[in-house]
């Protein structure tokens, strides 16, 4: 698995096997982050992957500029493979989370992208938009596989269909 863009394009990345994680397409990746910049400026920005992974989507945000990135994984295995990768970056601004997205991500403050894509049928994306609710500053991106139940104070900005998923942009209603 290779990055997409930005600075470290084409890099390297390992993937955690494939019974523990389902890392996002490079063509959805690319996607993300091209509909992403329409929206924002990566510059100085802060970006949250709650569940983690392989860190794909928050080596992908640091190869494009954004200051800060956090990514949470709560599997071990997983969690020692992003550690490996994060390793290979060296950058004080890259944090890893050990531990549960719905029970941490309240405490590490406020982000401008939060991407959201846990185990499609885990039934913990409605909670995840509860949790985030005030650390939201910016742009929620959820990968999903079936229709989700969105609280009132988020509205969809952009929605794109990749063969049976769907990638949902929102922003937090003021």
């Amino acid at each position: 698995m290779n990055i997409t863009g930005g600075t470290y394009n084409r890099h390297k990345v390992i993937a955690p096997d494939e019974n523990i994680t389902r890392p996002t397409l490079s063509k959805v990746r690319m996607s993300i982050f091209n509909v992403l910049n329409s929206l924002m400026n990566f510059e100085g920005k802060s970006f949250l992957d709650m569940y983690a992974g392989s860190g794909i989507m928050g080596l992908e945000a640091l190869s494009r500029g954004f200051e800060k990135i956090v990514a949470i994984e709560k599997n071990k295995k997983a969690y020692n493979v992003i550690k490996s990768n994060f390793e290979k970056f060296p950058n004080k601004n890259l944090h890893l989370i050990l531990g549960d997205s719905l029970k941490i991500c309240s405490k590490c403050g406020q982000f401008d992208a939060i991407y959201i894509d846990p185990p499609y049928f885990s039934g913990i994306y409605e909670e995840s938009l509860q949790v985030i609710k005030n650390t939201a500053a910016g742009i929620v991106i959820l990968e999903h596989v079936t229709d989700i139940d969105l609280p009132e104070y988020f509205e969809v900005i952009k929605q794109k269909k990749y063969s049976d998923k769907y990638v949902t942009f929102l922003k937090k209603i003021a």
